[in-house]
């Protein structure tokens, strides 16, 4: 019997483990989280408000297909190894807690599904109390059903910026304004394009319906090509400055104006989580996502990847690129017929997929930062001090300003100090995948020797 390890338990995690079960394969399925569903089935029981929620029915039928897969929640892989059979190091238990259990687990194919976190560009005053992320404001409210203060403004890019509204307001939040950086003429060209090409995902439309109307209900103002450049405040936030920006997310002088609120949310797009495909040593392409053949397959024999570290495309994208890849993971022949539905949804989420990019981050952001603004929050590295290190090498400008050496190991910071010195960093490549303690790694090494 085939041994397969899925990691990531978000919509492509479930999906692989879910087709790999089905076609008989001995399935484990890791994951950080307390409960199944990654950030977009993220929940509560008691506590989650449905009409947060998307595509409930779908969660139920992977949890109903996933009743005799071996389930490790609150499960950190720190380590992972090519070769046969393929390892993966894992340590279960609260990320907190001193007794956690160690286990490595071995496998004949790996599908990796480890999502994507989103991406937060720095801000003057971004480090008040009330700014945090618009994946941190959703996952509070899916979660706990906590609202992050009372007048927010939710600002950034993408159409991920509107559940958060949505979600926000239905906890009584008030959305002042949700700010979007994609000017009008960028929205059309990307998102208008071939528009018969949407109409696969037609699905969708009913989703952005519903935020449209949430944006109506609540008198919410929506602006286009439009950033916060400023957040104001003394103990926590009082007020940002909204400035229209340029097609290159440059701010345009002469156009601020204060808008008074207590929280900001913050999302710039998502980054996908390619630390262990990079451990494994998956190729990367170009613009940092993992490559995979037609049936998910990456450049590593018997490693499979799915979801959004294989490109940005939603949940429907993750679902179908997961069940392709529990299946080719399982040794299922392409020619199989439970390929055809998957390889549909997969070809119909495409063009979805690539409108995103409509959305994608431009170079001129840099331009709203102060020197003092503090881009590496962990160490408190600030613009200046990156930009008087940005001929050194990678390994000199991170010693001369300890950007990406504090606890989250530069996955907050890393792409925005690359923007800001205009180089890659290596941010991404990690020996620890998670945070372990010496006394862990200590009792690895006894077990193994």
């Amino acid at each position: 019997m085939t041994r397969i390890v899925v990691i990531g338990a978000g919509p492509a995690g479930l999906a692989a483990a879910a087709s790999a079960a089905g076609a008989g394969a001995d399935v484990v399925l890791v994951d950080e989280g307390e409960r199944t569903g990654g950030q977009f089935w993220r929940h509560h029981p008691a506590l989650t408000d449905p009409r947060m929620q998307h595509q409930l029915g779908r969660f139920g039928e992977l949890q109903q297909a996933l009743a005799g897969v071996r389930t490790m929640s609150s499960t950190s892989v720190w380590r992972v190894e090519a070769g046969e059979p393929l390892r993966v190091h894992a340590l279960t238990g609260p990320v907190d807690d001193a007794q956690r259990r160690g286990e490595t687990l071995e496998a004949d194919a790996v599908v990796l599904a480890t999502g994507a976190h989103d991406r937060v560009l720095p801000v003057p005053g971004w480090t008040l109390p009330g700014v945090t992320s618009a994946g941190a404001v959703q996952a509070l409210a899916k979660r706990d059903g906590v609202a992050l203060g009372t007048r927010m403004v939710v600002a950034g890019a993408g159409p991920f910026l509107l559940p958060v509204a949505q979600s926000a307001a239905l906890l009584g939040v008030e959305v002042v304004e949700v700010i979007e950086a994609a000017t009008t003429g960028t929205l059309v060209r990307g998102w208008g394009r071939r528009p018969w090409e949407l109409t696969a995902a037609a699905g969708k439309a009913g989703e952005l319906g519903s935020y449209a109307a949430s944006l109506v209900k609540h008198r919410t103002t929506y602006r286009l090509g439009s950033a916060v450049t400023r957040i104001h405040g003394t103990t926590s936030v009082e007020a940002v400055t909204i400035s229209r920006i340029d097609s290159d997310w440059r701010p345009i002088p002469g156009t601020e104006r204060i808008v008074e609120c207590d929280s900001v949310a913050l999302g710039h797009g998502f980054t996908p989580r390619l630390e262990a495909a990079i451990q494994f040593g998956c190729d990367i392409t170009p613009d940092r996502f993992v490559r995979v053949d037609g049936q998910q397959l990456t450049s590593i024999p018997g490693v499979h990847a799915a979801g959004e570290i294989t490109g940005i495309g939603g949940a429907d994208a993750a679902l179908a690129e997961g069940a392709i890849a529990g299946l080719a993971a399982a040794g299922v022949p392409g020619a199989d017929l439970r390929y055809r539905k998957p390889l549909a949804a997969r070809r119909r989420m495409r063009a979805f997929a690539q409108r995103l990019q409509t959305h994608a981050i431009r170079p001129g952001w840099t331009a709203w930062l102060d020197d003092d603004t503090v881009v590496c929050r962990c160490e408190a590295a600030t613009a200046a001090s990156l930009r008087e290190y940005a001929d050194a090498s990678s390994r000199g400008m991170r010693l001369a300003t300890r950007a990406g050496l504090g606890p989250c190991q530069g996955r907050t910071c890393g792409r925005s100090v690359e923007d800001i010195i205009g180089a890659a960093s290596g941010f991404d490549r990690r020996p620890v995948l998670s945070s372990v303690r010496i006394g862990e790694l200590a009792a690895h090494r006894n077990t193994h020797e």
